[in-house]
């Protein structure tokens, strides 16, 4: 079986950008809570702070909202068209409008129960400290990791599921955007390529696709008008350059 390509991904506005890292740093934070090592529960912990820091610096909450009602307009403006299947929209309307008012009907920021525990509390002053949460600094959380590993694993589920509803729709609001257009083969020469935009068009995200094998890796710069892909000789040990082959690859333009 041939392995998975590598998709890279350029969000192209600053909202899809905090939905991509937070999108990234839910799935670090599911995978490690189901490790029963000290670790896993300290790498749980450490990754929900960066989703509050998120979540802190932004208003979140405002800004899903928003996009949540753009996305419904777009898909409720099909409701007339003809060729698709109209009970799957509806469910997805649905979904989002659900999404939507479970958000309005929070008070307070979101996360706010997770940054009234004292726990968190406490490592939260210490995390901007280089190895401020070693043993010594935090006698309480060196207390919760020493606990039993049925502990952690059930106290991370329930701190992260106070975020289900914001993880649930960004996962779906990027499914969305990502499945809105299909990959298109294209040939970079000399390891460049351009595209015109519509401008017309409301453009979220440039998908590319190379092989797992590939020795390339790209970089995608992208304006109103215009995208650029510029394909790099992947190195560990020296600046990468741009490669003068020519590279088969495929991209999609993302845009609902």
């Amino acid at each position: 079986m041939q392995p998975s390509p590598i998709i890279y991904e350029h969000p192209l506005n600053e909202r899809l950008r905090f939905f991509l890292r937070l999108e990234f740093l839910f799935r670090q934070a599911r995978h490690s809570m189901r490790g029963e090592a000290v670790w896993d529960s300290h790498n749980t912990l450490t990754t929900l702070l960066e989703i509050l820091s998120i979540v802190s610096r932004v208003d979140i909450k405002t800004e899903v909202i928003k996009e949540l009602d753009r996305i419904s307009g777009t898909l409720n403006a099909l409701t007339e068209t003809p060729d698709i299947n109209h009970e799957t929209l509806k469910q997805l309307l649905a979904t989002l409008s659900g999404f939507k008012s479970q958000l309005h009907s929070m008070e307070g920021p979101l996360a706010k129960e997770l940054r009234e525990n004292e726990l968190f509390k406490l490592v939260i002053q210490r995390s901007g400290i280089p190895g401020g949460l070693c043993d010594f600094d935090l006698p309480q959380y060196r207390h919760w990791l020493k606990s039993s590993p049925e502990t952690r694993i059930e106290n991370a589920k329930y701190w992260l599921s106070t975020l289900d509803t914001l993880r649930l729709s960004v996962e779906l609001m990027l499914k969305l955007i990502r499945e809105s257009a299909d990959p298109v083969p294209q040939i970079a020469e000399n390891g460049n390529y351009h595209q015109t935009l519509e401008t017309s068009t409301p453009y979220q995200m440039i998908r590319v696709w190379l092989p797992a094998q590939s020795p390339y890796f790209v970089e995608v710069s992208a304006g109103r008008h215009r995208l650029t892909a510029r394909f790099m000789e992947a190195s560990t040990t020296t600046r990468p350059t741009q490669t003068t082959d020519k590279v088969d690859f495929h991209i999609s333009c993302c845009a609902l």
